[in-house]
């Protein structure tokens, strides 16, 4: 499902294909008077030769702030439901959750017919879905490496793990994913995202069916979510496909002019930016990647993005809000205007958030360098059997605000508190809770503030 201004999307998988697929809606109040039927998207995964259908009604004519009901059926079988609430209109309180990486508790089939305990999964990937209820958002982020198919024997199967432990939550608000470099599956579409693009129905406004819904935008109350896929601007190869520079210019041309018009407007005060791959860490894991600082810092510098959401380290980590490029930096290493962590005004500058642990194994919190430094991502040298390596350079991390070095998983929650009255200071509260082992209780990390002046006060 997908909140804002939008139609909202029920999508379900079935096995085959089906007669009448459709979903009823409506409130509690007035029953299911409405219906919408869905359309049918199919792909053939590149490795196992298995069709997959996916069935995605668009919901139309909803009312802003409002709940509703709803059942997905088709012919043969009995419905399922589920509930949701629309974002609201204009400036009001609301909460939205985030993480990524986070794989799918599950086992496979090998090749030879034993068992196989995916190398990708541990417990926090089911628990965290749990913690995210607790939460109950508006909406969830899901920011890349959503469930690592690409590694595993059977992918499909994999896919299915992945939506049947999130349907826990998903059935009942908008999980919005940002694709990651293990979306790209060998097989399966020109640059390997052709199950991504299957299975999810987004608010693209990309009119070529290779690119669609790989970058889209949502406004929800005063926040403005721009989702990016960092693979087209990254030089690392982490891919079954190496693709960078995969849309020609078409993701950053969307990228400005979406943030031009996000600042322009009197109605949103909150830029946040979900991608995956990362323009900040201190880990010595995948490292910062200079193509992202290259290509997209200019211009969250230039409109005054206020956050930024990744994935891609298993771990979690934030920049002291940052603008600008350490002169001279050949790692354009961000440039730190406060050195501020619990209340931060972020007119000032951008704070980015790396929150990989959604429950992926491989975590990375115990990697963090202890010397003040970090790494960043300069070239890739070509490999003559395929691939690229990376190519590092050391920074001074002066960028460095908080980070966990003893829980590996976690989730963050935002609350955003409007304001009173036009040019007022809103605020954004954001909790980071650690889902913790060995029952995946939840405990509070850490809580700061973003804060400042609503757009609605310009002149």
């Amino acid at each position: 499902m997908r909140p804002g201004r939008h139609p909202l999307v029920v999508s379900w998988i079935t096995d085959g294909p089906v007669q009448r697929p459709r979903v009823m809606y409506g409130t509690l109040e007035h029953g299911l008077g409405n219906s919408a039927e869905a359309q049918t998207r199919t792909y053939v995964d590149g490795k196992s030769g298995r069709t997959v259908y996916v069935h995605h009604a668009s919901l139309s004519r909803l009312k802003p702030g409002t709940d509703y009901i709803y059942l997905a059926a088709h012919e043969g079988t009995t419905p399922d439901s589920g509930s949701f609430r629309t974002a609201p209109r204009g400036r009001a309180p609301l909460t939205f959750t985030r993480f990524g990486d986070q794989a799918a508790p599950h086992v496979s089939w090998t090749a030879d017919g034993s068992v196989v305990t995916d190398n990708n999964s541990t417990p926090a990937s089911k628990d965290i879905v749990a913690g995210i209820e607790q939460v109950a958002p508006l909406f969830h982020l899901l920011n890349g490496d959503l469930c690592y198919a690409n590694r595993d024997v059977d992918r499909v199967r994999i896919w299915g793990n992945f939506f049947a432990n999130n349907f826990r939550s998903a059935r009942f608000r908008p999980w919005m994913p940002a694709a990651g470099n293990h979306e790209i599956e060998s097989g399966n579409g020109p640059i390997g995202m052709g199950a991504y693009q299957a299975y999810f129905t987004l608010p693209s406004t990309e009119t070529d069916p290779e690119l669609a819904g790989l970058w889209y935008a949502f406004t929800a109350g005063s926040v403005r979510v721009i989702a990016l896929q960092n693979d087209d601007y990254c030089l690392q190869d982490a891919s079954d496909y190496y693709v960078s520079g995969y849309s020609g210019g078409r993701q950053l041309a969307f990228l400005e002019k979406e943030l031009r018009a996000a600042r322009a407007s009197k109605d949103i005060d909150w830029v946040v930016v979900a991608m995956h791959q990362v323009m900040i860490s201190s880990a010595d894991a995948s490292g910062a990647d200079l193509g992202l600082r290259q290509h997209y810092g200019p211009l969250f510098d230039r409109y005054g993005v206020d956050l930024v959401v990744c994935g891609h380290e298993h771990n979690y980590e934030r920049s002291l809000a940052v603008r600008v490029v350490v002169s001279g930096s050949e790692t354009l290493t961000p440039n730190p205007v406060s050195q501020a962590t619990d209340n931060i005004d972020t007119s000032m500058g951008t704070v980015h958030m790396v929150l990989g642990g959604g429950g992926v194994s491989g975590t990375t919190n115990q990697s963090f360098f202890k010397d003040g430094t970090a790494k960043v991502i300069t070239a890739v040298t070509s490999n003559p059997g395929g691939g690229h390596t990376s190519v590092y350079a050391k920074e001074e991390a002066i960028w460095m605000g908080t980070r966990d070095v003893d829980h590996p998983y976690g989730f963050a929650a935002f609350t955003v508190d409007p304001g009173r009255f036009p040019g007022d200071t809103t605020r954004m509260h954001v909790t980071y809770y650690n889902v913790n082992k060995p029952h995946g209780e939840l405990s509070v990390f850490e809580q700061f503030t973003l804060h400042r002046k609503r757009s609605d006060g310009r002149h």
